[in-house]
């Protein structure tokens, strides 16, 4: 099993950022891609970000494209997603995942293909 662990969410005004942070444990970090997925009340999960094995690949959904930056440190064993600019859109409860695969060049994963997932941690942006 692997564990993840969200944090750094809160409540944020419109135009402001957050970092989120994911810190993993129980299995080998630089075996795992990395995504990011949220889910607003009322809608489906959906993808955000995704980061490969070694960090040199990632992918990002349209809506957050040169707003968001997922990074890892595999020293660490820690995913990240800086978030700014940030609207009331990006409200949601945000989840980090874990895929095993050592692929080098990432594009979005089905959420049914990530092996682990966190508990989630909330973000609630003001406008």
């Amino acid at each position: 099993q692997m564990q993840l662990v969200e944090s750094g969410g809160g409540l944020v005004q419109a135009g402001g950022s957050l970092r989120l942070s994911c810190a993993a444990s129980g299995r080998t970090f630089s075996s795992y891609a990395m995504g990011w997925f949220r889910q607003a009340p009322g809608k489906d999960r959906e993808f955000v970000a995704v980061i490969s094995w070694s960090g040199g690949s990632t992918y990002y959904a349209d809506s957050v494209k040169g707003r968001f930056t997922i990074s890892r440190d595999n020293a660490k064993n820690t995913v990240y997603l800086q978030m700014n600019s940030l609207k009331p859109e990006d409200t949601a409860v945000y989840y980090c995942a874990a895929k095993q695969t050592r692929r080098t060049v990432v594009v979005v994963i089905p959420s049914y293909e990530y092996d682990f997932w966190g508990q989630g941690t909330q973000v609630t942006v003001s406008s």
